[in-house]
């Protein structure tokens, strides 16, 4: 059945994205805050937020960027194996996940876990399923690049046999392995990236290098691409839409030591319709994919929300105030038609 010249998405959510701070910020926050509901919102900022000054600072910085436009940051700590049960119980109602980053593996992620000592990190872990704050996990090890997350996948397994009771969310999946991780452990979930969703390595460097492509965790083989597809397409009830959208500026992408991110905040809606669309994946696959997971795993109530999309191509443009998006100045099949707000 071909789809309709319109879809209508309701409170579309973003469970993992990266904002920024300063200058990157006020201009790349409204874009998310356009078409988006509310967000996981990343907090490996220099310095990393780990306190409830950087926390609610940070928020208060993001509200102020996106002005009256209505969206939900939902705020994250950077994980320290020291937080305690008073820590976070004064930090709950202001915190909505911690995310954990393995020490140096991606952007502003050296201050992270240097080892997985399940007795090591018991204390921060217990007192994070008591309270019911979810942990978000960039899963990998600092093996051979291919290989970093399908041999992070033990860890998963440990954590979540470890602590049953915790929300555990694999963030950015991008392999095989960690698809079937799903269905193996009850409080495992993940998000998926819309550029997982599209490329594989050959992508990115199969021919000549796209450094716009280039991301961490990397892209993976077809066979994982396909089994990303597959669990995102049927909506499977524990995978939702996270971004990892990670603006740089175009020179710091363009550059020797060129930096990881894929920038796709103001065209991820647009290219998940076309992409459900060529799947002809039913339409209340791409609604769950892109809100009502989220809603129920993170139990979240975001601003009201409605995008319109029609179908009519659009070029996306080159850039969005000097940072290069994904897809710059080809062409989507859908467009923004109309935001209705409350």
């Amino acid at each position: 059945m071909p789809y309709p010249d319109k879809i209508l998405l309701n409170d579309p959510l973003d469970m993992h994205l990266h904002l920024r701070d300063g200058e990157m910020l006020r201009r790349i926050a409204p874009l998310s805050a356009h078409t988006f509901s509310g967000a996981i919102v990343m907090p490996n900022l220099v310095p990393p937020v780990t306190d409830k000054k950087a926390l609610v600072d940070y928020k208060a910085r993001i509200e102020d960027a996106v002005g009256n436009t209505p969206f939900s940051p939902y705020m994250t700590l950077f994980f320290k194996p020291d937080y305690d049960m008073a820590f976070l119980s004064e930090m709950r109602e202001h915190l909505s996940a911690i995310k954990l980053y393995p020490a140096g593996i991606t952007t502003n992620s050296e201050g992270g876990v240097s080892s997985f000592d399940i007795d090591a990190l018991r204390p921060t872990l217990e007192a994070m399923s008591a309270l019911e704050i979810p942990l978000c996990v960039h899963g990998e090890t600092d093996g051979f690049v291919m290989d970093r997350e399908a041999q992070f996948v033990p860890i998963y397994e440990r954590l979540a046999e470890a602590f049953p009771e915790l929300t555990i969310v694999m963030e950015h999946i991008t392999t095989k392995e960690s698809v079937a991780a799903l269905d193996r452990y009850e409080n495992l979930y993940a998000t998926i990236t819309l550029h997982h969703l599209y490329i594989t390595l050959d992508d990115v460097a199969g021919g000549l290098l796209r450094p716009h492509l280039f991301c961490k965790p990397i892209a993976k083989r077809p066979e994982d691409k396909e089994a990303l597809l597959r669990v995102a397409l049927e909506a499977h009830p524990k995978v939702m839409f996270g971004s990892d959208s990670a603006p740089h500026p175009k020179e710091a992408k363009e550059s020797y030591g060129c930096a990881a991110g894929v920038f796709t905040a103001p065209i991820a809606l647009q290219a998940l319709a076309q992409l459900f669309e060529t799947h002809d994946a039913p339409l209340e696959n791409l609604q769950a994919f892109v809100s009502d997971n989220a809603k129920r795993i993170y139990g979240v109530t975001p601003p009201k929300k409605e995008v319109v999309l029609t179908k009519r191509p659009t070029e996306v443009p080159a850039e969005y105030g000097g940072v290069v998006p994904m897809f710059a100045e080809e062409r989507l099949t859908f467009a923004i038609e109309e935001i209705i707000d409350g």
